[in-house]
């Protein structure tokens, strides 16, 4: 488990390795239940998710309090496009757990309270929620650690009852950023916006001395031509576009 916040890369590479595993987990069950419910008419449920650390120094070990840094949101980031991706059976997924335990969304300290990169990734993501999924091929590249290589991307989209389209990347590399050209074929958008969550250092987390260092700001390093959509994605951040 080691420490929530004191890490190498090597730590998080690893952990990546078994984030990234939850895609083989689902696509696994989906086919055994497709032999069996082909008509879908039963939901996958994955109980818990998220990361499991050593609690944080000085605190009791049975409640499990942990801090929830820049790793976090790349887990929270690839798990749930993972999870938008295959939502034709995936149908209720939980994170583990929401306040002060695991990978919360909110920590708590008396009457102070701070938002975590999770809780920022999921309020970015909500825009996907009763939205309809739009199929992705993604050509992708890899972020090598030590001889070893993971897909460095991840994303999924959907489009609303109104028509707009929001896009959620993910860039795991935190060495290098990624260039991406989206084809969106049939379509033409006049209006495009984007926000990111990222920082400095995989390991920055917020604290209730600097609740604000990690938050959602405006991303605008794109550019768009009819149903083209060229992206540059930095180092270990996360992205959502809304085109309409």
């Amino acid at each position: 488990k080691r420490s929530a916040t004191e890490f190498t890369e090597s730590d998080y590479f690893a952990t990546m390795q078994v984030a990234l595993g939850m895609e083989e987990l689902v696509e696994r069950h989906s086919t055994i239940m497709d032999k069996y419910d082909p008509d879908k008419n039963i939901g996958l449920i994955v109980d818990e998710w998220g990361g499991w650390y050593e609690v944080e120094p000085g605190t009791n070990s049975a409640f499990l309090y942990q801090q929830n840094t820049m790793r976090d949101a790349m887990i929270a980031g690839t798990t749930l496009n993972i999870f938008n991706n295959h939502c034709d059976r995936v149908r209720m997924a939980n994170l583990a757990q929401t306040v002060n335990v695991l990978q919360a969304v909110i920590l708590t300290q008396g009457e102070q309270m701070i938002l975590t990169p999770t809780y920022h990734v999921m309020e970015m993501y909500n825009v996907h929620q009763d939205a309809m999924l739009l199929p992705i091929d993604l050509e992708n590249v890899n972020y090598e650690q030590d001889g070893e290589s993971l897909p460095a991307l991840s994303v999924s989209a959907s489009r609303t009852e109104s028509g707009t389209i929001h896009v959620s990347l993910v860039n795991i590399d935190p060495n290098a950023s990624h260039s991406i050209s989206m084809l969106l074929r049939g379509e033409d958008f006049a209006n495009v916006s984007g926000e990111i969550l990222r920082s400095d250092a995989l390991q920055d987390h917020n604290t209730f001395d600097d609740p604000d260092k990690i938050q959602v700001e405006t991303f605008d390093d794109y550019s768009v031509d009819g149903g083209n959509v060229d992206i540059t994605l930095p180092p270990f951040s996360v992205v959502v576009l809304k085109l309409d």
